[in-house]
């Protein structure tokens, strides 16, 4: 009943927002535009500025991206129609894509109440990318854009979906204006007056959604990460992109000039528009790194499996094998078992514990000694400077199909690099976040530009962020209705709900009213909701 309860609370908050969209907003007041000229108002970005959340973008999701919200106040103050990609082929309301007819990515996630756990809501995609609409829109967030994505001819081809690796975005494709069009093109070509840019995110993002991107096995002296490679075009997905390639693409976005391999580019500012550019954020800072702890097995589960002893015994003899590297079991009561984990970077004690395995004497070791080897030559238990991605809570603890018992996920299975962010992996993204934000304000400065400092926000998230109604908002995830009220972000784990993106808009209103003069109203960020909590997903 609680949930029943809470459910329908969800409900009331949703139908209050949509009748009252502002706080703390004189209706006598003389709002004005400042410096500002917001008649055409073009956003570019990635899926933070397209309003991506909950794993997609979807119909009602997309009424709150940070741009639309922004363009409401404007349009106080003489702002211009602000258009988006027409999501109104998302007949259902469950975003997610299809191309051919064929899924090719997850509808939204929700609560199902009656199990207490994010799921993809039930329901399949009604959005055909094939079916283009080959229109220039105010609102150019593309997700999944890098910034030399924003340069790139044939972003939005349909037919660079079926290469292999594909060179096109499907999001792009299903409005861009032809199919060697460029997002900056596009966007450029709606004439802007003014312009918010926060592109730069994915440059670093998928490297460390993907746990570092290496392979498991590769040395780290190949870790795919493209320090000195200045040319986009061989990157890998996940590679992070080099500080140089990003400061000369971000010039380029906002001053225009010559590309050494595009050519000409016009810029956000060619036509004389003024702006705000956002920093990129810690990203490690997010929940999709901060929810799953590093020892979430406790001993209890530990002590209940059924080869309990057995569990033991192994650790016993792995903790002799690597030389500590791996500690026995926690089984006392109320006690904490970090997650096993491998990690390309360490000396492989292969060798060494097939070694002690075959003197071991133990039968199950000696019949195992060689797959031993290879399973623990590179692992070692997770610390707390190891990030496990959102993703790890579904695996830990799940048998891989293999050879009991060396199949428990976390436990006697070594966790894929892909689950882990060691803290190596996060220096580099740490070193690529600082560099790509010096060139974000270095440039803003050179053209006095706004510079909203999203990375600054972030940091604040962390700790506790109180906003003008003196509510305090956390970077935590979805943690039950007690907190509910006080989460930003949905629940992929990366980007904002509703709210979240209603403190973003109210940042960058902060930011144009002090740099521009201007003098525009803030939403109230408690009138929009937060996670989508269904009875029953079916």
């Amino acid at each position: 009943m609680k949930n029943s309860k809470f459910i329908y609370l969800t409900v009331f908050a949703a139908v209050f927002a949509a009748c009252e969209p502002e706080f703390e907003n004189d209706v006598t007041a003389d709002y004005t535009s400042g410096e500002a000229d917001f008649s055409s108002y073009v956003a570019v970005g990635n899926s933070l500025t397209a309003g991506y959340m909950d794993g997609t973008v979807y119909r009602s999701g997309q009424m709150n991206s940070f741009p639309n919200l922004l363009a409401q106040q404007f349009a106080l103050v003489g702002g211009g129609a602000f258009t988006q990609p027409s999501f109104a082929d998302d007949v259902n309301n469950v975003g997610g894509l299809l191309l051919g007819g064929n899924q090719i990515s997850s509808t939204r996630l929700v609560i199902d109440a009656s199990e207490g756990r994010p799921e993809n809501i039930a329901g399949t995609p009604s959005i055909e990318v094939a079916n283009q609409q080959a229109t220039a829109y105010n609102n150019m967030g593309i997700p999944g854009a890098k910034s030399f994505h924003l340069l790139a001819p044939g972003y939005g081809s349909l037919t660079g979906l079926g290469q292999q690796p594909p060179t096109a975005n499907p999001y792009f494709v299903r409005h861009a204006t032809s199919p060697n069009a460029t997002v900056l093109g596009d966007a450029v070509s709606k004439n802007p007056t003014f312009f918010t840019n926060w592109i730069g995110a994915n440059d670093v993002l998928s490297y460390a959604t993907n746990g570092g991107a290496q392979a498991d096995g590769v040395t780290p002296a190949d870790d795919h990460n493209e320090t000195g490679n200045l040319n986009p075009l061989t990157y890998g997905g996940n590679d992070i992109t080099n500080a140089s390639v990003f400061a000369l693409t971000y010039d380029l976005i906002i001053n225009g000039g010559t590309h050494p391999l595009l050519g000409p580019v016009t810029g956000l500012t060619s036509g004389g528009a003024k702006g705000v550019v956002a920093t990129i954020p810690s990203v490690t800072s997010i929940p999709y790194f901060t929810t799953v702890p590093y020892n979430p097995i406790s001993a209890e589960v530990i002590n209940a499996n059924p080869q309990a002893a057995l569990l033991t015994q192994l650790y016993q003899f792995l903790a002799v094998a690597t030389n500590g590297r791996i500690s026995p079991l926690n089984t006392t009561a109320g006690t904490t078992n970090p997650v096993l984990i491998s990690d390309v970077a360490l000396t492989d004690l292969g060798a060494q514990i097939t070694a002690y395995a075959n003197a071991s004497g133990n039968p199950l070791l000696v019949a195992n000694a060689n797959a031993l080897g290879a399973l623990y030559g590179r692992a070692r238990h997770a610390s707390a400077s190891d990030l496990i991605v959102l993703p790890a809570s579904s695996v830990i603890g799940a048998s891989n199909g293999g050879q009991a018992p060396f199949d428990v996920v976390g436990v006697t299975f070594p966790m894929s690099n892909k689950w882990v962010l060691t803290s190596a992996e996060q220096a580099k993204v740490e070193a690529a976040t600082v560099a790509y934000n010096n060139a974000i304000v270095a440039i803003a400065n050179a053209k006095n530009l706004a510079v909203a400092d999203m990375n600054a926000i972030m940091n604040q998230l962390v700790s506790g962020l109180r906003i003008e109604t003196g509510q305090t908002y956390t970077a935590n995830y979805f943690s039950g209705s007690t907190t509910e009220g006080q989460v930003l972000f949905s629940l992929d784990g990366v980007h904002p709900n509703a709210r979240g993106y209603a403190v973003i808009a109210n940042e960058i209103l902060k930011v144009i009213n002090a740099h521009y003069g201007a003098k525009l109203p803030l939403h109230n960020p408690g009138y929009f909701t937060g996670t989508q909590i269904v009875p029953v997903n079916n």
